[in-house]
């Protein structure tokens, strides 16, 4: 029993430490620093980790049961679908990038004229689609997803040695899934009560704050697309 309460808190704890890992942080920052409550940033949090942890259970449920193999190949190119990801979500926060670099221009130069109209996708999409509110947990969702199915693999590997019955590997999973979820649930308010108040103090700061996660996001993404695609291999072999 006790060996078994161990093993349940230590698989909710290092959830909760793999909510830290600088993909995932980078990733939900281009959420939260639009976001202006923290209530509103930890159910972001928690919409991303139930993406995460239904991924996570049901592909590592069919490897701890049916013994499926993920070839080397495979695994590097669901990495770099988050590092493509991050690219998309630093591209949707092009919109404040934009405002910031067209702002600093504009003192710089003395320029009082009104800024032109912003064409960049983000703001496109929100004007289009921004009556659907499901978008607000499509978008979080999606993101727990992607990052789930580059880690589900690892994960079952790492469970099968610690729990060698599947049930209980599987359960160990879905442990660790909570973790997540209370981990990034933590993390998203963390960010967004600073990004809150400043936001709320400037527009102008608000504005800053989401260019600077999109900037992160995309330079992340291009890290992680030349280190998988070349360094470790997925383009050059």
């Amino acid at each position: 029993m006790i060996t078994l309460l161990s093993i349940v808190s230590f698989g909710f704890f290092l959830g909760m430490r793999h909510a830290t890992d600088a993909d995932h942080v980078v990733a939900v920052t281009t959420f939260v620093s639009r976001e202006r409550s923290v209530r509103g940033a930890s159910i972001i949090g928690m919409i991303w980790g139930l993406g995460h942890t239904l991924t996570v259970t049901l592909v590592g449920t069919a490897i701890t049961f049916f013994g499926l193999v993920v070839p080397e190949r495979l695994g590097l190119s669901l990495e770099f679908g988050v590092a493509l990801m991050l690219i998309t979500l630093g591209l949707w926060n092009a919109e404040s990038i934009f405002r910031w670099v067209r702002g600093t221009v504009a003192v710089a130069e003395g320029d009082r004229r009104p800024p032109a109209a912003d064409t960049s996708l983000g703001p496109w999409l929100d004007r289009r689609f921004g009556y659907l509110d499901p978008r607000q947990i499509l978008r979080p969702f999606i993101v727990g997803v992607v990052h789930g199915l580059a880690g589900s693999a690892a994960l079952a590997l790492l469970a099968l040695p610690v729990v060698q019955d599947p049930s209980w590997a599987v359960a160990y999973m879905l442990v660790y899934g909570f973790g997540t979820i209370a981990g990034m649930m933590l993390i998203t308010a963390a960010i967004a009560w600073p990004c809150a108040r400043l936001a709320g103090r400037s527009t102008v700061l608000g504005q800053r704050l989401a260019a600077t996660a999109g900037l992160l996001s995309l330079g992340l993404g291009l890290f992680l697309a030349y280190q998988i695609g070349f360094v470790e291999g997925l383009f050059v072999r």
